[in-house]
């Protein structure tokens, strides 16, 4: 698991500027990165597009997208994150949208969060995972742990 202060050095290291787009997490991966001292100079901003016209007025996410698919499906999680690095001065992004719960639906369980990464120059990357029903505080440090682990990846 990486810690928020190895994704920082990491990406002190390559010269990157990080951004997040965040919906079930709320802004607790900006609050993660921002909680070490010094991150100011990597952490360029933070979404948190917890509705879904926050995601459309923010990050440039299409209604259609949402209608089609819902906000909690991979296709958001990609556009949420192409929006994060296009409204933001920086060259790596990571997006979250899911079902912290409780609650959730036979199509769409608790625990489900889907996950974008997008870098400057390189084909954007997204993905699910399904935490399952751990309880909505559980669901979300999971799905920071997460965030840091595909920030920390992409700056391998």
């Amino acid at each position: 698991m990486a810690t928020a202060t190895e994704v920082l050095q990491a990406a002190r290291y390559w010269g990157a500027r990080i951004a997040t787009a965040e919906s079930c997490t709320g802004g607790l991966i900006a609050g993660a990165l921002t909680d070490v001292a010094g991150s100011s100079d990597v952490f360029e901003r933070g979404f948190v597009t917890y509705s879904n016209e926050a995601k459309v007025d923010m990050l440039g996410v299409m209604p259609a997208t949402i209608a089609a698919k819902g906000a909690v499906s991979e296709e958001v999680a990609r556009e949420m994150v192409d929006g994060a690095l296009r409204a933001s001065q920086a060259t790596l992004a990571v997006s979250v949208t899911g079902i912290a719960g409780p609650g959730g639906s036979e199509f769409k369980p608790e625990g489900r969060v889907c996950f974008g990464l997008a870098q400057a120059g390189k084909p954007t990357i997204v993905e699910t995972v399904e935490f399952g029903p751990l309880g909505r505080a559980a669901v979300r440090r999971a799905a920071v742990e997460h965030a840091l682990a595909l920030l920390a990846r992409a700056l391998a």
